[in-house]
């Protein structure tokens, strides 16, 4: 994994990570997406294909799915991310919501990469929720 960047001009850059272009700014210009912005994106995209494919191997029937993640930052420099870091995800299909709560749990507590390094600085809460409706976390012991 390798990511290269080409400064373009005042605070923009092109990015370059293996084979795959993207414009990365902080610039009031708004020419491209901020590198924290991409934390975020990052996280969601970890966990939407870890839970996308979790509940493919569990044969559930889903129609869509879309998930969130937003942050808060610090006032004072650096400006880190403060807990909690939100993740919400939206699915509707022919679900089971204890199913779709070991699929969450395991991207979380097992495969998602991006959420246990981000969360060894802030907590991370995840929302679920099917066919518009918030669906709790089952009580019991995490995935090992």
């Amino acid at each position: 994994m390798e990511s290269t960047l080409r400064w373009r001009s005042g605070l923009t850059f092109d990015a370059d990570q293996d084979g795959h272009s993207l414009v990365i700014s902080d610039s009031d210009d708004d020419q491209g997406p901020r590198p924290k912005g991409l934390l975020l994106s990052a996280l969601a995209g970890c966990a939407g294909i870890d839970v996308v494919s979790i509940l493919k191997k569990m044969r559930q029937e889903l129609r869509s799915f879309s998930i969130r993640a937003s942050a808060e930052q610090t006032d004072d420099h650096p400006r880190v991310f403060v807990a909690p870091i939100e993740v919400v995800i939206d699915l509707e299909g022919d679900l089971d919501p204890a199913k779709v709560w070991r699929a969450v749990a395991l991207s979380r507590d097992k495969y998602c990469g991006v959420a246990a390094m981000l969360g060894k600085h802030a907590e991370i809460r995840y929302v679920v929720r099917i066919g518009g409706v918030v669906v709790e976390e089952p009580a019991g012991p995490r995935p090992a």
